[in-house]
């Protein structure tokens, strides 16, 4: 199966060819991706200042989340206030990169993954909570602990599609992770439930260490009393839960799993896609 790219990859490619040397040039480039998100890329100012911008339509949800500081954290010295329109913006300045190739790279790489950053907001705030309630919970037996330590955190909710969203749950013993998505037509259906029983023989064939993968056409439990989840009655709703235990979540595995998580839905609906291409006759 095709695994999609974490990065935005031409804004990657406009970047690379701006840091190689080249002479300067003005720029005012728009950029779609994945989920609604657009980039422009532009030099306002001047030919060696580059800026770029990113528009998301959950960025008040993943501000909630601590988007911001996830974003200064990675972004620090390059960060402007944001362009009319947009959500976040950097600059670079091509007079003053770094000396290193090497660095340069990172840069660039860094930049190009301005999508999967901001929305890495939420999950890394449910690591820091589900190892608060670890920690909490260890204080207890499972009869004695508190309420809040027993149901976990808040659940999150990240509208980032039109229909869509994503939830994520912190608890002392996992992070759940649930996607609703929509399928417009009946074999979508047919070919989702197909993609989800690879996951769940993934996980056999792993010995465990996979994440747990549940797929449901009603809610799940987690998602009860939740403002905005949406009546499966219409029959096109479904959700897909991501159970991630504490060997999925410790530092060394936590960025690459939130890189992983985040590109499902788009992984999935391409799958499905491509799945339905190959079923048509030749011509």
């Amino acid at each position: 199966m095709l695994l999609l790219d974490y990065q935005n990859v031409l804004l990657q490619s406009v970047l690379t060819e701006r840091f190689s040397g080249a002479p300067p040039v003005s720029i005012d480039q728009t950029v779609s991706d994945f989920d609604g998100v657009t980039f422009h890329i532009s030099t306002p100012e001047t030919k060696t200042k580059i800026l770029v911008s990113i528009q998301i339509r959950c960025f008040q949800d993943l501000v909630k989340y601590g988007a911001e500081q996830v974003l200064q954290r990675e972004y620090g010295p390059y960060v402007v206030p944001p362009e009319d329109g947009y959500d976040f913006s950097v600059m670079v300045d091509l007079e003053n990169l770094p000396a290193e190739k090497e660095e340069r790279d990172e840069l660039i790489k860094k930049i190009s993954l301005l999508k999967r950053n901001a929305m890495a907001a939420p999950f890394e705030h449910a690591y820091q909570e589900h190892y608060k309630l670890k920690e909490a919970a260890s204080k207890y037996t499972s009869e004695e602990a508190p309420q809040g330590v027993g149901e976990g955190g808040e659940v999150m909710a990240i509208h980032y599609r039109d229909e869509e969203a994503i939830y994520v749950k912190a608890s002392h013993d996992r992070v759940t992770v649930i996607f609703s998505t929509i399928f417009r037509e009946e074999t979508d259906r047919v070919f989702g439930k197909v993609f989800i029983q690879e996951f769940v023989d993934a996980r056999r064939r792993a010995i465990q260490n996979a994440p747990q993968v549940l797929f449901r056409n009603d809610p799940p439990l987690e998602l009860q009393g939740v403002p905005g989840v949406k009546d499966t009655s219409g029959g096109e709703i479904g959700y897909v839960t991501f159970v991630l235990f504490p060997r999925h979540l410790t530092p060394q595995r936590m960025p690459d799993v939130i890189s992983h998580i985040q590109t499902f839905r788009d992984y999935f609906h391409y799958h499905i896609k491509a799945s339905k291409v190959r079923q048509l006759p030749p011509l």
